[in-house]
């Protein structure tokens, strides 16, 4: 699954195959420990829910933080522009450019991305994330990180989970030039882009798929109605959803007035593998950052002794 080119792009080999992380036997353990961290980002900030609702205002989210790290300000072409965020999203194939400005506007009016004139150029107005976004960015990415910690204990994913600045700048800026590896994978995950496709999506099929691993039982009936309740969208539009995800063979709707469904198999075997994705995709940039974050901490510790040592 793209090896070659993640590892040309990393400059060194992958330590994990796809197919190991799709058949590793804790896969199942990972992926309820993914859906609590996940629901636990969200859940309980209906403000964040609902500035998050359309699945392009997240691909802004994400695009925002990588290329913001990864802009030089020597080099033009790297700058972060409205125009270089229409590109990476039209790579993942969501949102259109008059879409684009009305989801900048909207963030900018919230406190989450601020316009700033160029300093080598006053002509030009970069964007600029703030505190905000970037603490939410790096609660995503340790939520990402949790199912990688937990399969593979023996590699150091510590940075990530304790939300370290360094670290997340580190990982958004490698990120970048994987993207259009990322881009290819996700047109493979047909199951995942029916979500995508759906205003909070991702977080109704979470919160669905939580609530069947809590059961215990993956064909327990969950009733998707308190989900419209708890993520603040309207039953309608939940329903909608299900429909659609029912007409894909991804569950079926059960219970009085079909307001239960049942997971079914393909949509666990989806699901994994969307999973298995991420979680390849994560550790490859993870191999690539690490030495760069060990070497850069190991300077800043070197340096209150070197100046304890001169006093």
């Amino acid at each position: 699954m793209e090896r070659d080119e993640l590892e040309r792009l990393i400059g060194r080999p992958l330590r994990l195959s796809f197919e190991d992380i799709l058949n590793h036997p804790r896969l199942p353990e990972a992926r309820h420990a993914y859906l609590k961290s996940f629901s636990t980002v969200y859940e309980g900030d209906q403000f964040l829910v609902r500035l998050l609702l359309q699945a392009g205002r997240f691909f802004v989210f994400h695009n925002a933080a990588v290329l913001e790290a990864a802009q030089d300000p020597s080099r033009r072409e790297t700058w972060f522009t409205v125009a270089a965020l229409k590109r990476q999203l039209a790579m993942f194939g969501y949102a259109s450019a008059r879409q684009v400005d009305h989801l900048l506007e909207r963030l900018c009016e919230v406190g989450f991305m601020e316009r700033r004139r160029a300093p080598q150029d006053g002509r030009v107005r970069l964007l600029a994330t703030t505190e905000k976004l970037r603490a939410h960015h790096a609660n995503w990415l340790a939520a990402h990180t949790v199912p990688l910690a937990m399969l593979y204990p023996e590699h150091d994913y510590s940075p990530a989970l304790s939300r370290d600045r360094l670290y997340h700048v580190l990982h958004c800026r490698a990120s970048l030039p994987l993207h259009p590896v990322a881009a290819r994978l996700m047109m493979t995950l047909p199951d995942t882009l029916l979500f995508f496709a759906h205003a909070a999506g991702p977080l109704i099929q979470n919160a669905l798929l939580k609530a069947a691993m809590d059961a215990s039982d993956p064909a327990a009936a969950i009733p998707y109605m308190e989900v419209a309740q708890r993520l603040g969208v309207s039953r309608t539009h939940v329903r909608n959803l299900m429909d659609s995800a029912e007409a894909a063979g991804l569950v079926r709707i059960v219970g009085r007035g079909g307001h239960s469904v049942e997971i079914l198999p393909r949509h666990w075997v989806s699901y994994d593998r969307g999973l298995a994705v991420g979680i390849y995709l994560h550790d490859a940039v993870n191999l690539a950052v690490m030495p760069e974050w060990t070497k850069r901490r190991a300077e800043d510790m070197a340096r209150p002794l070197a100046a304890t040592a001169a006093g």
